[in-house]
């Protein structure tokens, strides 16, 4: 059995405030998934993005050069086509176009068939203030659960 991948994109939640997530495919070459499973991939830098013909793709996506391929290894940063329903893919094109809401990747899994799944989200960026509330909320959070842990003793 394999192990479990779940590669996650934290800066996602901080900067962006997201609206509606999506679970799209990725076309992949071999040796691009084999890195993949071995957890050498990062999407904290990615984006994602329409071409002209309204096909959605994952840019700037790190995965890290397969170690046993040979010559016909991948590039570490590429662009990679992302697979969705059309209906979807016209949603979030419109979106995109009209209210000025961004797609971003925010985690890279493996579902139980073996495929390379992408949860991406249409997101509006944060404002300074926004993120320093959420670093506020966070703080909060962290101490009230040291106080609740010394009441408790």
């Amino acid at each position: 059995m394999q192990k479990k991948i779940n590669i996650q994109n934290k800066r996602a939640r901080f900067e962006y405030d997201l609206l509606d997530q999506y679970t799209a495919g990725i076309v992949l070459t071999g040796t691009e998934i084999k890195s993949i499973r071995n957890s050498q991939a990062s999407i904290s830098e990615c984006f994602c993005e329409f071409n002209d013909k309204g096909e959605l793709f994952v840019v700037n996506m790190y995965i890290e050069v397969y170690a046993f391929g040979t010559r016909y290894n991948h590039a570490p940063r590429g662009s990679r086509k992302l697979l969705l329903n059309k209906r979807e893919l016209k949603k979030l094109h419109r979106e995109v176009q009209n209210v000025g809401l961004t797609i971003v990747p925010v985690k890279l899994f493996i579902n139980e068939k073996g495929f390379a799944k992408l949860n991406i989200a249409l997101a509006r960026g944060k404002k300074l203030y926004d993120k320093r509330e959420t670093i506020k909320d966070r703080d909060n959070q962290r101490n009230l659960a040291r106080i609740k842990k010394d009441f408790r003793k």
